[in-house]
C-alpha cells in the first residue's frame, strides 16, 4: 500500500506541475490576446480616420471639378467676346482700308500692327544672333527703324479713329477677361488634381493599415485559441489533481460498506494500472473523480 501511496504522490506532483505550466501558458496567451486586441483596435481607429480623410479629399476633388466646369463656361464666354472684338476690329480696319486709294491692281498682303510687330521681333532675333553683318547690318537696322515708325504711325491713326479705338479697347478687355478665366480654370483643375492625388495616397495608406489590422486580428485569434486550449488542459489537470487527492484521502480513511465495494474495486483497478506504469487517460482520471 505504501508503494501505491508513493506512486500517487508522484503522479500528484506531476499533475500539479502540469497544471501550473498550463496556467502560466494560458495567462501568457491571454496577455498576448490583450496586446493584439489593443493593436487591432488602434489600427482600426486609424483606418476609420484615414477613410474619413479619403472622403474629405474626394469631396474637395468633386467641388474643384464642378468649379472647373463653371470656369470653363466663363472662359468660353470670354472666348466669344474676344472673337467678336477681333471681328469688330478687323471690320473697322477693312473699312478704313477700303476708303484708302489703292495703287495698282494687285492686292498686297494685309499689313497690321500685329504683323509689323511680328516682323520686327523676327529681325531683332536675327540681329542678336549675328545673322546680319557688314552692309546688310545697316540695311536691317534701317528696316527695323522703318517698321517701328510704321507701327507708331498706324497706332496714331487708329487712336484718332474713334471706332477703331473703341474696338481695340473692347479687344483688350475681352482678352484680359479671357486670360483671367483661363487662369482660374487652371487653378481649379490643379486643385482638383492635387485633391485626387492626395485621395489616392490616403487610399494606399488605408490599405496598408487595414492589412496590419487584419494581421493583428489573425494573431489575436491565434493567441485566443491557444489560451483556450491551455485553459482546457489546465481545467483537466485540476480535475485529475483533485481525483488523485481524493484517492489518497480514500486510502487514508476508507470505510466499509456495500455501496463503496464496487467503486473501490474499480478504483483499485485504475490504481493497479498506475502501479504498473501505465498512463491513465483523461476519461479514466475523470471517472476516478466521479467514483470518489
Amino acid at each position: 500500500m505504501s508503494d501505491l501511496k508513493e506512486t500517487l504522490d508522484e503522479k500528484r506532483k506531476l499533475v500539479d506541475q502540469k497544471a501550473t505550466q498550463y496556467r502560466t501558458t494560458r495567462d501568457e496567451w491571454n496577455n498576448r490576446t490583450k496586446e493584439h486586441t489593443a493593436i487591432r483596435n488602434e489600427l482600426n481607429a486609424e483606418v476609420r480616420e484615414l477613410i474619413q480623410n479619403v472622403r474629405q479629399q474626394r469631396e474637395i476633388r468633386e467641388q474643384m471639378n464642378e468649379l472647373v466646369r463653371e470656369k470653363k463656361s466663363i472662359r468660353a464666354e470670354a472666348n466669344k467676346k474676344v472673337k467678336a472684338a477681333k471681328s469688330m476690329l478687323d471690320s473697322e480696319r477693312s473699312e478704313k482700308e477700303d476708303r484708302t486709294p489703292q495703287q495698282g491692281r494687285r492686292r498686297e498682303r494685309k499689313v497690321t500692327i500685329h504683323s509689323l510687330r511680328r516682323d520686327l521681333q523676327k529681325l531683332e532675333r536675327e540681329f542678336e544672333r549675328g545673322a546680319h553683318t557688314g552692309n546688310n547690318e545697316k540695311k536691317v537696322m534701317k528696316r527695323m527703324k522703318e517698321i517701328s515708325s510704321k507701327i507708331k504711325e498706324m497706332k496714331a491713326t487708329e487712336d484718332s479713329n474713334g471706332d477703331l479705338k473703341e474696338a481695340r479697347g473692347m479687344l483688350r478687355e475681352a482678352m484680359a477677361e479671357q486670360e483671367a478665366a483661363h487662369a482660374e480654370v487652371q487653378s481649379a483643375a490643379q486643385a482638383a488634381q492635387e485633391a485626387h492625388d492626395l485621395m489616392l495616397q490616403w487610399n494606399k495608406e488605408v490599405d496598408r493599415q487595414r492589412e496590419h489590422a487584419e494581421e493583428a486580428h489573425r494573431e489575436l485569434r491565434k493567441s485566443k485559441k491557444e489560451a483556450d486550449k491551455a485553459h482546457h488542459f489546465y481545467i483537466v489537470s485540476l480535475r485529475c489533481l483533485h481525483s488523485i487527492q481524493d484517492m489518497l484521502r480514500a486510502m487514508r480513511g476508507a470505510t466499509s460498506g456495500e455501496g463503496q465495494r464496487g467503486a473501490r474495486v474499480e478504483v483499485q483497478d485504475l490504481m493497479s494500472k498506475l502501479m504498473s506504469g501505465d498512463t491513465l487517460s483523461t476519461e479514466e482520471l475523470m471517472e476516478l473523480q466521479r467514483l470518489d
